[in-house]
């Protein structure tokens, strides 16, 4: 029987992912289409799109329906592949936060708690992996100004949990790149600031963690389009995904070319931004003007 990776590593989301991988292969191999195969499980097209995809929950009986249609009737894979979606529907720590936590921001939470590496650019705020508590609380209020204090502080406690991947025995590497803007504009009082501030400069000396700022003499520069994030994962047959959000949505992309059009503008803003020390530096002089 395959391996199975385990559910912790990210939740359900691996698993969902490598699984709808799994099928997609199977049916291209086949050469059913999409069509077909939603119609063997009385679905749509979109829907064995967003299963392969691992953008939603499997029904078992579902999965063995596929499974039989691509001619997969017996055998340790098809065991392997049922497993899967059997672990595959255990919810995530983040489903007891469904009422802070929308659907389009759930798979990306899940993704980020399985990625490898995690690339992002911020313009506006610092990314939501190195802010502070009280930062973090700051950007929350500003976000959901008419929000109960309950619902501010189950928002924030959501970002410090997702914070924790940063501390996990096998963390991802994050890289980022933060817009200067971000480190002058103020958010919460002058203590809120200098806490974050000083909190870039104690992760930035972390093994791991890469973080550099894009000055503000830069007038333009590659990512003029806005902030966004490249995760990629360990798992080989899992593509990488680029992450844009949005007020109330967000965009996941994956094919290809649009990802390689992302990565080819974070690897733009790399050698643009400045490096490591100089970096240590911007922060260092905001951290004394604040």
């Amino acid at each position: 029987m395959s391996e199975i990776p385990s559910p912790a590593a990210g939740g359900p989301t691996v698993l969902r992912m490598m699984l709808g991988a799994r099928l997609r292969r199977l049916r291209e191999a086949n050469r059913i289409t999409r069509k077909a195969a939603g119609y063997a499980i009385r679905a749509s097209e979109s829907k064995i799109s967003r299963l392969e995809l691992g953008r939603v929950g499997f029904k078992e009986r579902d999965i063995s329906d596929l499974l039989t249609l691509y001619g997969m009737t017996d055998g340790d894979e098809r065991e392997t592949c049922l497993l899967l979606a059997r672990q595959a529907n255990t919810p995530g720590w983040w489903s007891q936060y469904a009422d802070v936590v929308p659907p389009w921001f759930e798979v990306y939470v899940g993704l980020e708690q399985a990625a490898s590496r995690i690339r992002t650019y911020e313009v506006q705020f610092v990314p939501g992996l190195l802010q502070t508590e009280d930062y973090a609380r700051a950007v929350t209020l500003l976000g959901h100004p008419d929000a109960s204090p309950q619902e501010i502080e189950r928002r924030v406690a959501v970002r410090m949990i997702r914070r924790r991947i940063l501390e996990a025995s096998d963390p991802p590497h994050l890289w980022a790149v933060i817009d200067e803007a971000a480190l002058r504009r103020p958010l919460g009082d002058r203590r809120v600031m200098r806490g974050q501030l000083k909190h870039l400069i104690e992760l930035a000396a972390t093994p791991g963690v890469a973080i550099q700022v894009m000055p503000l003499r830069y007038g333009g520069h590659a990512a003029a389009g806005g902030p966004f994030s490249i995760l990629r994962f360990n798992e080989p047959e899992l593509p990488d995904v680029v992450y844009l959000e949005q007020l109330n949505s967000a965009v996941y992309l994956e094919k290809l070319e649009e990802v390689e059009r992302y990565l080819a503008v974070m690897d733009m803003l790399v050698v643009a931004a400045e490096d490591g020390g100089t970096t240590v530096g911007t922060l260092t002089r905001a951290l004394e003007e604040t």
